[in-house]
Order: C-alpha cells, then structure tokens, then sequence
C-alpha cells in the first residue's frame, strides 16, 4: 500500500519531481521528508526505480543543478540502505553508521550542497553584477617609474649552461674542521694593542677600540684587556647615561716621567701574560 502525501508540505530543489513506487507515490521531496522522520523504511525504496524515474523526468526538463543535487541525495539514500542491509560482524560494529540518525545523515549532506550552491548563485550574481566594470588604464606616474628596476636580460646561453652543470654535477661534501682548532688569542697582545689605539688617539669609544675585531676570542680578549688597563690606572671610563657609548680615556702619561705610556703596557702585560681566550671565549692559561 502506497503511501500518499496530503498535509505535510515540503520545500526543496524536487517538488516537480515525483516518484511512483509500491510504497510511495508522490513528490520526490516528501519522500526525503518522510525518510527522514523515520514515517518509511529506506530498506523499502527501491533506488534504482527513483533513479529510472529521475533520469526521464532530466529528459523532459534538463537541469545541472537539479541533478548534482540528486545525486549528492541518492548517493546518501544508497549509504544508509547499504548500512541497514549489510550484515554486521558485532553489535558495536553495527552502531556505528546503523545506528546513525537518518536525518542528521541526510539533512547534513543536503545542507553542505546547498551551502555551495548558495556561494555559486552569489559569485554568478556579482559577475553578472560586474561585467559592465572595466579599469582605468593609466600610465605609471613619473616618480614611481625611476624606481623600477632595470629589467634588461643579460643572462647568454654560455651563462645557462654554466649554471646547468653546477647543478647537475655533484660536489664532494666540504667537512668543516675550523671550530675544532680554537684559535688563541692571549690577552697581553690585545694590551698592546689596546694601548698604543688610546696613546694615539687619547679617547675612544669602545665599539671604536673593538670595531677591527675579527673573530669573538679577539673580542673577549680585548674586553679583559680593557679591564687590565683600568685596574692598572691606565685608562678611564666615561658614560653620560645608561646604555650610551662608553667613553675610554688614556691616563698613561699620567705618571710623569715620559715612559708612562710603556710602562702601563708592561704592567698590565705582565698581569695578562699567563691570560689568554679561546674560540668559546673561555679564559685559556699559555704554556
């Protein structure tokens, strides 16, 4: 016995499809509608017979939208069968997509569907909408023209074939040994230096003494040294504020008796001499 539609009322993309079935005859959306609400049996819906009907009823009215969205519906419809008409390995297996709301199966996928094909109506409507809009075309302005760079090709083919046999010929790996030999950089030297830099120019800042620094043990050895030469009472320190340029001054000559500029050296040398600063920057004794 048929089941026929007479109150309810559904809206959707099928209501001038309809099925003829043993158990339904009518619009194709009341018979989602009653599937969802568990009212008929999806196990007694004979799929192929809806697809039959649907494929004549394109035949007579073609529609592409109409039919991406039957088939998003019948793939559903033909899940939800498979699930109830498979049999199970256990019970708990079974719950999984069996147990699983028909209408929250069905209704989801519908509206993902439509979501997309909302989004579509929207980009078609502003295309629609836009067609008429063309750019200006304007040149670019005098000021931002002498910014471009210069796009002129001077690659030749020799320089193409060059740079094709770098890359496709392979390099031996290169093994870098330079940071197991830390190089050593004795402290009583960078005092030297230190002192003959002030007694030339008689005050420096301390980026200034450091700034020919090749490598970080010259730093470290240099910064010590800095300090022998202040707790010798050689130089003097000078900063106006927090965080400013720290201000070195030669007080060498201070002693007065015209070799104070040496003997500073020699003393703050001496203290240095057994001092020395490796590739860590870690104090080193000299043999």
């Amino acid at each position: 016995m048929a089941t026929q539609p007479e109150q309810l009322e559904v809206q959707g993309e099928f209501d001038l499809f309809a099925v003829s079935l043993p158990v339904f005859e009518g619009p194709f959306d009341l018979l989602l509608s009653l599937i969802a609400r568990k009212k008929l049996d999806i196990t007694e819906v004979a799929l192929a017979q809806v697809t039959d009907e649907f494929i004549a009823f394109m035949h007579a009215s073609p529609d592409l939208s109409r039919t991406s969205e039957f088939l998003v519906v019948a793939a559903t419809l033909l899940d939800m069968k498979a699930a109830r008409l498979l049999p199970q390995v256990d019970e708990e297996a079974g719950a999984s997509e069996a147990d699983l709301e028909a209408r929250d199966l069905l209704f989801s996928r519908l509206l993902q569907y439509r979501a997309y094909k909302e989004a579509s109506k929207d980009i078609g409507r502003r295309l629609i909408d836009n067609e008429h809009y063309v750019p200006r075309e304007v040149p670019l302005e005098a000021h931002f023209a002498v910014m471009l760079p210069p796009l002129a090709w001077t690659t030749t083919p020799q320089d193409l074939a060059r740079l094709a046999a770098d890359a496709l010929t392979s390099q031996s790996p290169t093994v870098e040994v330079s940071h197991l030999h830390d190089p050593v950089v004795p402290v009583r030297e960078q005092v030297l230096v230190l002192s003959a830099m002030l007694a030339r120019a008689g005050r420096m800042t301390f980026a200034e003494l450091v700034s020919d620094a090749a490598s970080r043990p010259v730093l470290v050895s240099r910064f010590l040294a800095l300090l022998e030469l202040y707790r010798d009472g050689a130089v003097e320190f000078d900063q106006e504020a927090p965080l400013a340029p720290l201000l070195v001054s030669w007080r060498g000559r201070a002693t007065g008796d015209g070799h104070g500029s040496e003997a500073s050296s020699e003393r703050a040398g001496r203290r240095g001499a057994g001092a020395s600063v490796n590739e860590e920057g870690k104090g080193a004794d000299n043999e």
